[in-house]
């Protein structure tokens, strides 16, 4: 243990404490800021009935909501009211009862200072470990000017010092722009944000604006608001998820294919398969799910475009028995919904799996719906970068599904990912005989040696085949082919 590192108090937020690299240095005052509706008061709630769980003195002063409001917003999520300790502050300014409001002083030289003496006389009876003070917004809209008004934080920050209480303040920037003044005050400032797309859920985001003195895991990591509170995914590391495994090759149970990669996949490497819609690539990352699973390996498949009953029901037609692997919890396959999932969130799902089961083989079928979950392309090869290289260091072997634009001729590809992954293979139509048919090909592999062929793939309702090499055709990549004879003359 790091004895020159500060004392830390757990947030009570599921992923904070691992980007806190332990939770909030102890005896500070934090700041969190953040627009109406980005889980401030969840968040506080969270802390404070942390502590009230440890055994510790806590308190919640409230000078915006309502007690029943809070004690109703916990019930929401599944909390016992009798937990969180509030003090609700209702300045006379708010009360209706005109005897209460003040006729002669301005009511910002007397409101301010009331509040703030009532609040610290409050909290000298409590002598609580941990307070949240909600909101800033009332005490600005208390004081007369912004120099007093940053004057009494700079006297309510002295007088908790001291006194061995970690404090949080609630900020929800009604104030224009961003608060500097405010944050150079806190010892540290928590950021939430949220970002409305075009479709689906909101995504929201969190930022450890500062951290005076510690250690944080920088950047923007996604959260949500789920019932039980917020849930933070940490930004993915890959470096910092470093694992031992055994450096064999992993096979697909059928001899062309495998012999198309030199004897199988490598374990902790990626492989793209790439090609136009139908054409058998989904069926191919199965193949080789399904092997694992029937040698006793986890192996986990995250769907995205099909309809989960559709997909299994289409790979039990040609003859790839997923439904007894699934029985079995060798395999498990997952419906994705791009529209409600985050980057961040979904990581954080693989992450999990992998680690909680061992996880041996993992499929994304599809990166296109994996892109849709994404704010703007420019993200995609960042997450899948980091995605890719914790699966490949925890010797993962992954299947990532691509569908491109057209079905013969010339593809086209939106994004191009083929530089991320260790392996590419190539999936096309041709015309033969007067029917299309299917082909594949290794056109890339970092490690060991591969065919360089192109290969005919079937798929019947007695299964996938692999045939041999297509030596009598020449231009089979343009999906028009000609035939030609054994001297290599076209006939």
């Amino acid at each position: 243990m790091d004895h020159d590192s500060p004392r830390r108090i757990e947030t009570g937020v599921t992923g904070l404490d691992d980007i806190l690299s332990g939770g909030f240095p102890v005896g500070q005052m934090y700041l969190v800021e953040g627009d109406p509706g980005t889980g401030k008061t969840t968040l506080a709630m969270q802390f404070i009935l942390a502590g009230a769980g440890r055994g510790g003195r806590s308190l919640y002063i409230t000078l915006s909501e309502s007690r029943d409001e809070l004690e109703s917003s916990a019930k929401s999520h599944g909390w016992n009211p009798q937990n969180l300790p509030i003090a609700e502050f209702v300045p006379a300014e708010a009360n209706l009862n005109p005897k209460e409001q003040y006729t002669i002083f301005r009511p910002s030289e007397v409101e301010l200072s009331d509040t703030i003496q009532k609040l610290t006389t409050v909290i000298d009876e409590v002598k609580p470990d941990r307070v949240v003070i909600d909101s800033l917004s009332e005490l600005r809209l208390l004081a007369s000017d912004p120099m007093r008004y940053r004057r009494q934080l700079l006297a309510l920050k002295h007088f908790f010092a001291g006194r061995d209480c970690t404090v949080l303040l609630l900020d929800d920037r009604t104030a224009d722009g961003s608060d500097t003044q405010l944050q150079s005050i806190a010892h540290g400032v928590l950021r939430l944000e949220k970002m409305h797309r075009s479709y689906g859920t909101t995504r929201r985001q969190l930022e450890v604006v500062k951290l005076r003195g510690s250690a944080f895991r920088e950047g923007f990591h996604d959260y949500s608001i789920l019932r039980g509170g917020l849930c933070v995914y940490p930004r993915l590391v890959a470096q910092e998820h470093i694992a031992a495994f055994a450096g064999e090759r992993i096979q697909s149970n059928l001899p062309g294919l495998d012999k198309m990669f030199g004897g199988g996949v490598n374990r902790g490497t990626s492989s793209l398969l790439i090609g136009p819609s139908g054409c058998g690539k989904s069926t191919m990352a199965m193949v080789f799910a399904n092997a694992a699973s029937q040698r006793g390996e986890r192996a986990i498949v995250y769907v995205f475009d099909e309809v989960l009953r559709t997909a299994q029901d289409r790979l039990e037609s040609i003859g790839i028995p997923v439904r007894d692997e699934i029985a079995k919890g060798n395999l498990r396959m997952t419906q994705v919904d791009p529209a409600a999932l985050s980057p961040g969130e979904f990581a954080a799902q693989i992450r999990a799996d992998v680690e909680a089961n061992n996880t041996r083989v993992v499929v994304i079928d599809s990166l296109n719906g994996y892109l849709t979950s994404m704010p703007g392309e420019k993200d995609l090869s960042v997450h899948l970068h980091e995605l890719i290289a914790y699966l490949n260091q925890r010797g993962v072997a992954t299947f990532l599904i691509y569908t491109q634009h057209g079905l013969v001729g010339n593809m086209q590809t939106e994004v191009d990912i083929s530089y991320l992954s260790d392996t590419v293979v190539l999936l096309r139509y041709f015309e033969a005989a007067g029917s299309l048919r299917k082909l594949v090909s290794v056109v890339k592999q970092r490690v060991g040696n591969h065919e360089d062929t192109l290969r005919e793939l079937r798929i019947t309702n007695k299964g996938v085949q692999i045939g041999e090499p297509l030596t009598s055709f020449r231009g089979v990549m343009t999906g028009v082919p000609e035939i030609q004879s054994t001297s290599g003359a076209k006939a």
